[in-house]
């Protein structure tokens, strides 16, 4: 592991907390702006409303994984407390968002295929696509439209409520006030911090290894989609980890928008899949369907040759570069 940047013999406790009251205090402003987005105030816009609610998840995430990663530094049942509830939070916020973002990656690919002369109409019949992904778009709409108002009740049931409350006030303590562990706060950082933050980054090396391999003969399969949210999760507890010890983290920054994409790529594959399940559609509807699913398998399959372009030597990745670009014109061409 790189060695991070900080301060020489400093101590542990100092660079953790540190870092701790730096997210704590982002936290405390992102939920005031949020606030003030929901009542109306001054500035209070929907595009306010979403940075705040963005900047809220990820100091979020940033406080519960630097707690899980550097949990032996802290008073461990007050970390675990913390984090359980940080997760749900960042997790009932994010439903909202991820609805809206899974419906505008839809309709924009509809947009694009129903457009594209690469695609053929279904059995020659000349407009299948274009009528059938009207009809696909008005379906994906109600359904994630309404998937979304749900997630949005929600949210502002989750902000209301006194668990909400309790995890803002135990953020406010944080933000002056870091319970750390007596003895291991004392230690120096390339003793205590250090050799924490390696097991994180083992553990996102194991997972790597886990993946399936990255040759031409294993296209996108949905039930390896469970791998790679876990390696987007251990990737992101990386980075944070190396934040905290203000470390590089351009090249985790860079592999975590490959799975982001990857994964937003993968769930928008699912929900047209969910969606051609509809009973009594019409069988143009469900052409248009069944190309989206393509389309968006094909999209998540070449986020996942991004991350082993930036994430792994060269020699791992290169054998299935252009397997993937062929087999995805094949799958969304009907080839």
């Amino acid at each position: 592991m790189a060695q991070p940047n900080h301060e020489p013999m400093a101590g542990a406790g100092d660079v953790l907390g540190t870092y701790l009251r730096s997210q704590a205090t982002a936290f405390l402003r992102a939920m005031r702006l949020c606030a003030q987005s929901a009542a109306g105030g001054p500035g209070g816009d929907a595009a306010d409303g979403t940075e705040a609610a963005r900047s809220l998840r990820g100091a979020a995430r940033r406080i519960s994984g630097s707690l899980a990663t550097f949990r032996g530094v802290t008073e461990s049942a007050w970390a675990d407390g913390l984090r359980t509830e940080l997760v749900w939070l960042s997790s009932t916020l994010a439903d909202e968002h991820a609805y809206a973002s899974r419906l505008a990656r839809l309709m924009d690919a509809l947009h694009r295929l129903s457009g594209s002369c690469e695609v053929p109409a279904q059995r020659g019949t000349a407009g299948a696509l274009t009528v059938g992904s009207a009809r696909a778009g008005a379906l994906l709409e109600r359904q994630l439209t309404l998937a979304r108002a749900r997630a949005h009740s929600a949210t502002l049931q989750a902000l209301g409520s006194a668990r909400f409350h309790a995890v803002a006030d135990a953020v406010a303590v944080l933000a002056s006030e870091v319970p750390l562990d007596p003895v291991a706060a004392r230690g120096q950082v390339e003793e205590v911090l250090v050799p924490l933050a390696a097991v994180a980054e083992t553990r996102l090396s194991a997972a790597v290894a886990a993946l399936p391999a990255a040759a031409g003969a294993h296209p996108y399969d949905a039930a390896h989609d469970g791998l790679w949210h876990e390696v987007r999760r251990l990737l992101r507890v990386h980075r944070y980890a190396r934040e905290a010890l203000g470390g590089e983290v351009t090249r985790p920054a860079l592999a975590g928008e490959a799975l982001d994409r990857q994964r937003d790529a993968a769930e928008a594959a699912a929900a047209s899949a969910t969606a051609a399940r509809t009973p009594r559609i019409a069988p143009a509807t469900a052409y248009a369907l069944g190309v989206l699913h393509a389309d968006q398998r094909h999209e998540a399959e070449a986020a996942r040759y991004d991350f082993r372009r930036i994430w792994l030597p060269a020699s791992a990745v290169a054998s299935g570069a252009r397997d993937v670009r062929e087999r995805g014109h094949a799958e969304v061409t009907g080839g």
